[in-house]
């Protein structure tokens, strides 16, 4: 795809990634005057759904559009349980701010599509009937897209698509808007898609709703790839392949003897933590560097263990996903789901162990266990490389594999615990930790840790291309091109 765009309204600001150039849009509460051009023609926002993005979006929208003349109308199912939430939230009917979900979508000239993925394919060829003629649809993932794709489906003619897609869950999104009512620049950043642009406006639309979530910096990208690396990382990285680590590392450990409550430390919580707060701060290599002269040995040999392991799960994820195999599973659970509900995933033997660790927490600092940063940082690694050499941009990249995992969902990860986060997460994201966790933690404990405890080698190659790679540089700059404040998670 091409890394550039026009915006009538925003000024974009080149970035040298690598050796690629993009182009961004700083946000900030200094452009909300700019919000009424931005949305020109404009008057009604229908926010369809409340889940995870649609509350967060819904109100922040509401706020960065409270002195303009467009409204904001949340539309919901006939007498969803949903309603009194939104009510709560100061969302009625009185008003004109609540209705019912295809009446909201009919008058909406903006209509931001946040009902659940599964949902979305069951009901699109209703929503597109009710739209208007020459409105706009917007989108904050592209699954749509990759379902539509997959039964040889298009989008009406008739009007735009847009995407919106926050780096990071609903909560996330509403909790850095308003830390940004203090600090400017507070937020959650996205990247923008225009998928079709039938009235020249279709990219100051998607730059305006943005900027209007409190976005401190918009990446461009597109739907199709964004719903490729999205659904592929939640899979990954996010949230499968970090469960996948914890478990098979901690039961690890304890059949090596290790004292179990030992074991949480060096695995969970060094990963959520302190290697976490470490990446977000300084990069993937501080966390190396970072490292004794004998720790970097241990890292090396698990890192050398783990990552072509790690390289075949998500290879594997890629592929499903891009031939739309793994879209087709999530709406065939759907059924499935009403027989055998998701139950839980945080009541076994680790994970209630970490319930307990998490209230004893005092001040003492969590060290770096370098066999658990070999392999979360070798799998992170992994991902970089496999999105990298499937055409993402390097924004894309850094966003999905590194700083949503660090500075979003990690940090909420290190408050109630890494399966709680997963139980907590939209169907599709849990679908696939559940489907692709116990995949990482099969072939971590069949392929790298037989090696690791028959001594380990070190592949000189692979850990030179890790010190050398260009993503280190690349992520200096992305890192600079993130909130101003830290998500204060509570």
């Amino acid at each position: 795809m091409s890394f550039t765009f026009e915006s009538k309204i925003f000024t974009k600001e080149k970035v040298q990634l690598a050796d690629t150039t993009e182009y961004i849009v700083r946000g900030g509460r200094n452009l909300f005057p700019l919000l009424p051009k931005a949305f020109e023609g404009i008057k009604k926002i229908g926010v369809i759904g409340w889940s995870s993005q649609g509350p967060a979006q819904a109100k922040n929208l509401r706020d960065s559009l409270e002195k303009t003349d467009i409204t904001v109308k949340v539309g919901l199912r006939k007498n969803s349980a949903s309603i009194p939430l939104a009510q709560a939230a100061g969302f009625n009917e009185e008003n004109d701010t609540l209705g019912e979900m295809y009446d909201v979508i009919a008058e909406s000239d903006l209509v931001l599509l946040l009902i659940a993925d599964g949902a979305q394919a069951k009901v699109y060829q209703s929503v597109f009937d009710a739209m208007k003629d020459g409105a706009t649809l917007g989108l904050s993932h592209g699954f749509l897209l990759g379902y539509l794709n997959s039964i040889q489906k298009s989008f009406p003619k008739n009007i735009n698509v847009i995407g919106v897609c926050p780096k990071g869950m609903g909560p996330s999104v509403r909790r850095l808007y308003e830390q940004g009512k203090e600090v400017n620049g507070a937020g959650i950043n996205t990247s923008f898609a225009v998928h079709q642009d039938i009235n020249g406006k279709a990219t100051d639309y998607a730059l305006g709703w943005s900027v209007a979530l409190g976005a401190p910096f918009s990446f461009q990208t597109s739907l199709e790839m964004e719903y490729r690396s999205d659904i592929f990382g939640e899979r990954g990285i996010l949230l499968g392949a970090v469960h996948g680590i914890a478990e098979s590392l901690f039961n690890w450990y304890v059949s090596r003897g290790v004292n179990p409550e030992r074991a949480f430390i060096d695995t969970a919580e060094s990963i959520t933590g302190k290697i976490s707060k470490i990446i977000s701060k300084q990069g993937i290599y501080a966390v190396y560097d970072n490292l004794k002269e004998n720790e970097k040995k241990e890292f090396e040999e698990a890192y050398s263990a783990a990552y072509h392991p790690a390289f075949e799960v998500l290879l594997e994820i890629y592929e499903d996903v891009h031939s739309g195999s793994e879209i087709t599973s999530i709406i065939s659970a759907d059924d499935r789901l009403k027989r055998y509900p998701m139950g839980n995933i945080d009541t076994t033997r680790m994970w209630k162990l970490g319930e307990e660790i998490r209230k004893k927490r005092g001040n003492e600092e969590i060290l770096i266990h370098p066999v658990t940063a070999g392999v979360y940082i070798a799998t992170m690694m992994a991902q970089i490389d496999l999105l990298l050499e499937k055409g993402h941009s390097y924004s894309e990249v850094i966003n999905e594999s590194i700083i949503e995992s660090v500075d979003s969902l990690n940090p909420y990860m290190d408050f109630k615990g890494i399966a709680y986060m997963i139980d907590n997460c939209s169907t599709t994201a849990r679908l696939g930790a559940r489907k692709w966790a116990p995949r990482f933690e099969y072939l971590f404990n069949q392929v790298s840790y037989p090696q690791l405890e028959k001594g380990g080698e070190v592949d000189k190659s692979l850990i030179e291309n890790f010190k050398s790679h260009s993503v280190h540089d690349a992520f200096k700059v992305c890192a600079e091109l993130r909130p101003s404040v830290d998500i204060a998670v509570v």
